[in-house]
């Protein structure tokens, strides 16, 4: 069994917290033990491997996520472009789309993550290395023809989910020149209500939210909207994909015009 260990403000966690974190913690392990014999034994007889996406989607089922795809993802020749709220949104949008995703090398530097990155064929770039751009943008286009989806998060960092940051369109210096055959496909994260209670935003620590989250009582409601995917060389240039996309998505989150704001 695995252990609950404190956020910094650990003591205003009840026992119902801990417990919470504790069984959910005791669950993805679960998940993963399920799930790594099946990824191996796909692996071997060189099939498709659906355990990854089986296990992210499992992961954000047991921190309470309950998602509803709207829209069509593509499956392949695909470069999602998501808005970025918690590291819940990795699970929801590999789960709902298999996609494998782009992510910063900081990552890497934990053993463990990096191995669970690796099984979905993670891409891992340094976002300080300026004289190897041209390098992780080969990485990248690489990865385009290989995984079928890849998404990244234009942002950069994370938000409090009510609204964008503005999109960073060096993260999508792949796509300019974007290889043959590749669509981008914008997708929207939208938790409604509950994104204060789900946002990693401000000073929190990474592992309070992380534990904040495995210890909340209430289910998340998260719609996932897929957007019409649109061909980034009819866009322009990379920042044209990017204001374009981080266009499309707003007018997807913002509230309608007759409903309160969040």
């Amino acid at each position: 069994m695995i252990a609950a260990s404190s956020p910094d403000d650990g003591a205003a966690l009840s026992l119902g917290d801990r417990l919470r974190i504790v069984a959910r913690l005791n669950a993805m392990l679960l998940a993963l033990l399920v799930s790594l014999p099946l990824y191996y034994l796909w692996r071997i007889v060189r099939l498709p491997n659906p355990w990854p996406r089986r296990f992210l989607g499992a992961i954000a089922w047991i921190v309470g996520a309950r998602v509803r795809v709207d829209g069509a993802p593509l499956r392949r020749g695909a470069f999602l472009l998501a808005n970025h709220v918690s590291w819940m949104d990795i699970p929801i949008i590999a789960g709902a789309t298999g996609t494998a995703f782009v992510a910063h090398d900081g990552l890497a530097e934990s053993a463990l993550l990096k191995w669970l990155c690796e099984m979905n064929d993670t891409v891992f770039i340094a976002r300080n290395d300026r004289a190897g751009v041209h390098d992780q943008v080969a990485l990248v286009r690489a990865a385009l023809s290989e995984t079928g989806a890849l998404a990244i998060f234009p942002e950069g960092t994370t938000s409090d989910g009510t609204g964008l940051l503005p999109f960073k369109s060096s993260l999508l210096s792949a796509l300019d020149p974007a290889p043959p055959g590749i669509m981008v496909q914008p997708v929207v994260l939208d938790y409604g209500a509950g994104a204060p209670r789900i946002a990693w935003v401000g000073e929190e620590h990474g592992l309070h939210n992380f534990l904040r989250i495995l210890a909340q009582r209430d289910r998340v409601a998260v719609t996932l909207h897929v957007l019409e995917p649109f061909e980034p060389g009819a866009a322009g240039s990379r920042k044209a994909i990017a204001a374009l996309a981080q266009r499309l998505m707003a007018e997807r989150l913002s509230p309608p015009a007759s409903a309160p704001a969040r």
